[in-house]
């Protein structure tokens, strides 16, 4: 039987996944397809069972549903967890469903191409505090960054994932803009800027400081609102596309058992993405 799986999200035109997941299922001789589905809030419990019953041998999971689809699901991996996030789903030989989490450990791989591994003692200042920043929170902290900050509108969110990590500091954005300057590394993790999206910037970057590493998880647009004003103050750009190679990678192993090619498929969409500029 030909195996099929999906991305599930809200938006959901923007997806690369499928493009991507296609052509690496062609590229190792794989029977497989992928699909895009749009799903709401509303409807999220439903789609879960939906997939469960038309035999999906798993799943992305992208905004927003990526800690609101964990009750609807049988096991969750250690770490997705204690993550309290889920970007991929496994159907079990025994049909259960298992959540994982591999937007961190795609964040990191992505992170550490384009500045080394060295830089682990620099600080880090982490925008946002939903499902992909928990997911890159937890895993800078496996990986051996433990100079981290998180920032969001609502601090309470950022002071949850702060006391669950055990070590860090929770920021107002008020005081994250105040002391942007002592941050070497700044990452972007909400949804700001995506292709779609009515974007506002989530912080003022008046005081980045020049050289500092800027880096967004949204890939469509490669350069986003955020990434280019951090160009102006001569950052250094770390777009989205290889976190979200990394990750899918990542998620292609857990469904199938191989590891598919990243660097040709970051060339590729690469130059997807520059055609529609």
């Amino acid at each position: 039987m030909k195996k099929w799986f999906a991305v599930i999200g809200d938006p959901i035109a923007h997806s690369k996944s499928p493009n991507m997941h296609s052509a690496w299922f062609e590229e190792l001789n794989i029977d497989a397809a992928y699909i895009p589905l749009h799903v709401t809030n509303e409807s999220l419990e439903s789609a879960v069972a939906s997939l469960r019953t038309l035999g999906a041998s798993g799943w992305n999971v992208t905004i927003p549903h990526k800690q609101t689809i964990m009750p609807f699901l049988d096991e969750l991996d250690s770490l997705a967890e204690k993550m309290g996030a889920v970007n991929t789903v496994v159907s079990l030989p025994d049909g259960r469903l298992k959540g994982y989490n591999t937007d961190g450990a795609g964040f990191v791989h992505s992170l550490e191409e384009a500045i080394g591994k060295h830089k682990k003692e620099q600080d880090i200042l982490l925008i946002g505090a939903g499902g992909a920043a928990r997911g890159i929170a937890f895993a800078l902290q496996e990986y051996g960054y433990h100079n981290l900050a998180i920032t969001n509108r609502t601090v309470e969110k950022a002071e949850e994932i702060i006391r669950e990590l055990g070590e860090g500091q929770a920021l107002s954005i008020d005081e994250a803009e105040q002391s942007l300057d002592k941050f070497g590394i700044i990452i972007q993790s909400t949804s700001a800027g995506l292709a779609n999206s009515d974007f506002k910037l989530p912080l003022a970057l008046d005081k980045l400081q020049e050289g500092a590493i800027a880096a967004d998880i949204v890939y469509n647009p490669l350069m986003t609102p955020f990434l280019l004003e951090a160009q102006k103050k001569n950052a250094q750009i770390v777009n989205g596309l290889g976190m979200f190679v990394h990750q899918g990678a990542i998620s292609f192993n857990y469904w199938l058992g191989q590891y598919p090619n990243t660097n040709n498929m970051i060339k590729r969409l690469t130059a997807e993405l520059n055609q529609l500029i």
